[in-house]
């Protein structure tokens, strides 16, 4: 693997057999946010509070940032090269960087919502009458376990009680499931946690453009499915290979996928 991140999931619930609009989360945790834009495409970025926004001189003219009610609306005009962007909170003072890069292309990319992972403490009286928090929906969890245990230090992996590796059924490319791109998909590991499975698939550029992952894209019945990355870059470089999380619901992969027919015995003897 080469890109040893964990900074944002893509993710797109699909509800009914129809997907659902994806919206890409990032994980604040001191770590740049990569944030690709589309020229002459607005992206929006959800903060989910008031923040204050650094822009660099050298963007003046080339991109567009407003900023009301905790979302950044981000437009570039021309293209740009990675740049960073410091959003400060109005309430706390806190910090969050982004990296901003703009290149051309005809698909809109997904909102961006980042989430905090700091926890939020409670004073005495709020605790003793605070409800009981949401708990976190098993997709969602299951996703960032498998992040974890593929990208993380395994001392710093978050407990999901219920949660069990199971044998991988298929090991080989699957090379249905982004017939539009010119991808290979291997997969690599997989869990479960009760009715939900998620297998790690490895995606890998085999050409000289870079590709930008979309969710919509995925020929597979799936509940859920996220990138580790929102874009391959070129084969050969640094950024041509992420992971895709696969979250199916009530078997795995194997029964989400189209697979190509198995090769009939004998067959390279007919004449």
């Amino acid at each position: 693997m080469k890109r040893m991140s964990t900074l944002g999931l893509t993710v797109a619930l699909m509800l009914g057999g129809a997907a659902a609009q994806a919206v890409e989360l990032m994980h604040w945790e001191r770590l740049p946010l990569a944030v690709p834009l589309v020229i002459n495409q607005e992206r929006v970025v959800f903060v989910d509070e008031a923040v204050r926004v650094g822009v660099p001189s050298t963007l003046a003219g080339k991109l567009r940032v407003q900023s009301t009610g905790g979302t950044l609306y981000l437009r570039a005009s021309e293209a740009v090269a990675p740049t960073r962007l410091q959003l400060q909170s109005v309430a706390t003072g806190e910090i969050i960087l982004l990296d901003v890069a703009a290149n051309p292309g005809d698909q809109p990319l997904e909102p961006v919502r980042i989430l905090k992972n700091a926890p939020v403490q409670a004073t005495e009286d709020e605790s003793s009458t605070s409800a009981v928090p949401e708990r976190t929906p098993i997709p969602v969890a299951l996703t960032r376990y498998a992040a974890q245990s593929l990208y993380a230090p395994l001392r710093t992996v978050e407990s999901l009680p219920g949660v069990r590796r199971v044998p991988l059924t298929l090991r080989t490319q699957l090379p249905s499931l982004m017939p539009t791109e010119n991808v290979s998909s291997t997969p690599i590991a997989a869990w479960r946690l009760g009715d939900y499975w998620v297998t790690a698939v490895k995606l890998r550029n085999r050409g000289s453009a870079m590709v930008q992952l979309d969710p919509r894209r995925l020929q597979a019945k799936l509940f859920a499915a996220a990138f580790q990355h929102a874009f391959l870059g070129p084969v050969g470089s640094a950024e041509d290979t992420t992971i895709a999380y696969l979250v199916t619901r009530g078997a795995g992969l194997e029964h989400a996928v189209l697979l190509p027919p198995p090769i009939a015995r004998g067959a390279d003897n007919e004449s």
